[in-house]
Formats: structure tokens, C-alpha cells, sequence
């Protein structure tokens, strides 16, 4: 069964967190040169997506049954990586949100892959602290998850 959350997210220090309930979603050595390139930072039990903007962000969260079709060609960025959700409980929050009022996903436990699919980039970028005044400007984030076995982190499009 496919579930669909529609969220607003505070993307505080250009950031916000898909991570394991059940841990402390720590990215502090994660958030390397490489993953700000990225725009994607990896810990094992959480995942940092790296956003245009440091304001409200539309985020939009798809729990799937099975690997979705690649539709890269329809965004700016988007990226891949594995996620271990040991009890089946995934959150997804700003950096600085409380962890325990965050958006909550129940999710198969154990591994699973989340896809982070981002537009409106180049409009949200040059709005700046105002992008989020208007649809035609916000960021769009779309977030999709599966169970799915352990594997690298990927670039599948990158936006420059």
C-alpha cells in the first residue's frame, strides 16, 4: 500500500532529516565537502538533504511497496541512499525541529532505500528568504521510501 504525506518543513541550516526514529539521527561528521556537493549527507540511521534555501520548504513524503519508476527526468536533483530503520519507524524533520513532535512513518524495519527528488531549485535559489511566500518559488521536495537491501549512496541527477 502506498501512503502520501503532504509536510511544510523549516529547512534551518539549509537542511532537513530523514532518519531512524529510534536513534539520535547524529550527522555531525557526515556533512563532508563531498556530501554539500551532494546535497546528501550519510550516517547509517539518517540521512541530511541539503536544500537552496534556509526557510519553509514543501515536503512531500510517498511510503512505497516496492522500488518506484524513475521519473529523474521530471526534477532538478535527485539522489539515493540506504537507511537502516531498525523498528520501522522513520522521521522526517527539520534540523532543528524536536525530534519527538517530527512526522513519523511506519516503514518495513530494517533496510530501506529513500529516493530524495528536489525542484524548483533555480526559482526557490534566486527568491531567496522569500521563496517561501509563494508556490511558484518554494522548493519542492518529494521523499520516497521502500524496503530495499543495503547499497551505496547515488547521484541519479545532479543540479549545478
Amino acid at each position: 500500500m502506498t501512503t502520501t504525506t503532504e509536510l511544510t518543513l523549516f529547512a534551518d541550516y539549509f537542511q532537513i532529516h530523514v532518519s531512524d526514529a529510534d536513534s539520535d539521527g547524529d550527522l555531525s561528521d557526515a556533512w563532508t565537502e563531498q556530501a554539500v556537493a551532494d546535497h546528501l549527507a550519510v550516517a547509517p540511521d539518517a540521512l541530511g538533504v541539503g536544500t537552496v534555501v534556509n526557510v519553509d520548504v514543501s515536503v512531500t513524503v510517498v511510503v512505497l511497496p516496492q522500488e518506484p519508476s524513475d521519473d529523474s527526468s521530471e526534477f532538478d536533483h535527485v539522489v539515493e541512499a540506504s537507511l537502516d530503520v531498525s523498528l520501522g519507524h522513520l522521521t522526517v524533520l527539520g534540523c532543528t525541529d524536536y525530534a519527538p513532535e517530527a512526522a513519523t512513518f511506519e516503514v518495513p524495519p530494517g533496510w530501506n532505500r529513500i529516493r530524495v527528488s528536489r525542484s524548483n531549485l533555480a526559482r526557490a535559489a534566486k527568491a531567496d528568504v522569500d521563496s517561501h511566500e509563494s508556490p511558484e518559488t518554494t522548493e519542492q521536495i518529494r521523499i520516497q521510501v521502500w524496503a530495499a537491501p543495503e547499497s551505496p549512496a547515488k547521484i541519479i541527477k545532479r543540479w549545478s
